[in-house]
């Protein structure tokens, strides 16, 4: 796996693919920096070996079109500000003014271009618009996990214009060598914890990971389907009837590939999907109609902790309660303590997919496990066992 710590950038040209898509407020204001930040190594590594560095990336959803709402010129103070260089822009991505600007750019110094989405050969993956992304510099480097899963122009497409000069950034290798870990080279017992709400979106997920893992636990809104699909009596809780055969078959194939999975024993139940409802804690196979699981149990947390504090290697992808009400959190924020205590350990934690993410920043627990991911769509694929495209175009 060739890395940015196999180039030296001295008096070259570095096109860096990052992930800018930030949100912004009403003030196109950046409200979270996370991305921005994840790029920064990258980029300084660049600036020190005595080059400089041409950052591309997309913001939001333009459709091909100019659109002032999703410029990248709202971000610049806010990127000149976390990588400590007063970042220049030019209001497009290809064209003259872009060669202008990319000939004038002196080392130590760094450009960002203007959204690639403004551009419809971006996201079809045009090889003209990729070839035109090419000529702005020497070396291309990929930093963008997020959209790695993509075989857009700027991910995927113009690596092919850079034979012998083109390496992943520190961001997304340090995402490969996280999942590697997890599926491959992670000391046993390795354990996956699959929250959210249903089966269907993690079926491709669970068939990869039982090749792969010890333990498997299943929390969340799947918890139910599973549960009835075992003749339990779930009341109002999500449950996807039509997935209960499926559900089935995953014990069967854990069952025989011996791979322990744990459910739920007990929930946090409510009268109605509301933080002020009415709760009390019962069985799981014996939620009555009228009730609804919105949490895990004490008893079921209890043993979930007994499987995190002996695992070596964890991954966690999905809260394992209605997270986003402070009365059915608590659930989630015990998974955090015992990954967290199980890391202090020397337990390897992997923390990946958009709502286990929100859920580690929002309780602090970001600095407290081993990695978290920064590419929602792309780390899901990367589980499911499929090669994204981003990746395999630095690769090959």
């Amino acid at each position: 796996m060739k890395t940015i710590d196999d180039i030296n950038f001295k008096n070259k040209k570095a096109l860096i693919r990052v992930d800018f898509n930030v949100p912004l407020d009403d003030d196109f204001k950046v409200t979270d920096t996370n991305r921005i930040e994840a790029a920064k190594p990258t980029i300084i590594k660049v600036l020190e070996d005595g080059g400089s560095a041409i950052l591309m990336s997309h913001l939001g959803r333009p459709k091909g079109e100019s659109n002032p709402d999703f410029s990248l010129r709202h971000i610049v103070d806010k990127v000149s500000e976390i990588i400590g260089v007063q970042v220049k822009f030019v209001e497009d991505c290809v064209g003259e003014s872009v060669e202008k600007a990319v000939a004038e750019l002196k080392s130590g110094e760094v450009l960002l271009l203007e959204n690639l989405r403004f551009h419809a050969g971006e996201e079809k993956g045009d090889k003209n618009f990729a070839e035109q992304l090419s000529q702005m510099g020497n070396i291309y480097v990929n930093d963008a996990f997020g959209t790695a899963h993509r075989a857009h122009a700027s991910t995927t497409i113009v690596a092919q214009f850079f034979p012998e000069n083109k390496c992943f950034g520190y961001l997304l290798a340090k995402e490969i060598e996280a999942i590697e870990k997890v599926m491959q080279t992670g000391e046993k017992p390795v354990l996956a914890i699959l929250g959210g709400a249903k089966v269907s979106s993690k079926i491709t997920i669970i068939e990869n990971i039982l090749d792969k893992v010890n333990h498997l636990i299943i929390g969340g809104g799947m918890t139910y389907t599973f549960i009835k699909a075992q003749g339990g009596q779930v009341g109002d809780s999500i449950c996807e009837d039509d997935k209960m055969e499926l559900a089935l078959d995953i014990l069967k194939q854990a069952k025989e590939k011996g791979v322990e999975v744990h459910i739920p024993v007990d929930v946090l139940a409510a009268n109605d999907f509301s933080n002020d409802a009415e709760t009390k804690i019962l069985p799981v196979g014996n939620i009555p109609d009228g009730w609804q699981g919105l949490d895990a149990g004490p008893e079921t947390l209890k043993q979930f902790k007994e499987v995190i504090l002996k695992s070596k290697t964890i991954l966690w992808n999905g809260p394992v309660g209605v997270f986003e009400m402070e009365n059915f959190a608590k659930g989630t924020i015990a998974v955090g303590n015992f990954i967290d205590e199980a890391t202090r350990n020397g337990a390897f934690s992997l923390v990946g997919g958009g709502d286990s993410v929100a859920a580690v920043k929002q309780f602090g627990f970001e600095k407290k496990v081993s990695y978290v991911s920064t590419g929602g769509g792309a780390m899901l694929e990367s589980l499911e066992g499929k090669t994204l495209p981003g990746i395999a175009a630095i690769i090959d």
